[in-house]
């Protein structure tokens, strides 16, 4: 790799508003912002609205679409036209 072209890649804590939630890890984010992790050191922390821990996919309370309903009324609109 080329020499100073590239961002520094270093800890970074992210945090999740929703959850009350934070998880320390490796990034090229930037922020102003700092916190003091559990180990004592400072690091730079970025807010996110979502993460594994507030998603619906990840929690279990995803809505399950009527895909069934769907297909039918696409089936409807555009199916096959009778040959006439």
């Amino acid at each position: 790799m080329r020499k100073g072209i590239h961002p520094e890649y270093r800890p970074v804590v992210f945090r999740d508003r929703a959850a009350d939630y934070a998880f320390l890890t490796r990034s090229t984010m930037t922020s102003e912002r700092t916190i003091e992790w559990e180990d004592g050191r400072t690091y730079p922390v970025v807010d996110v609205e979502i993460s594994h821990v507030s998603h619906p996919f990840y929690t279990g309370t995803a809505r399950v679409l009527d895909t069934a309903g769907r297909v039918e009324r696409f089936e409807r609109r555009y199916g096959k036209q009778e040959e006439a």
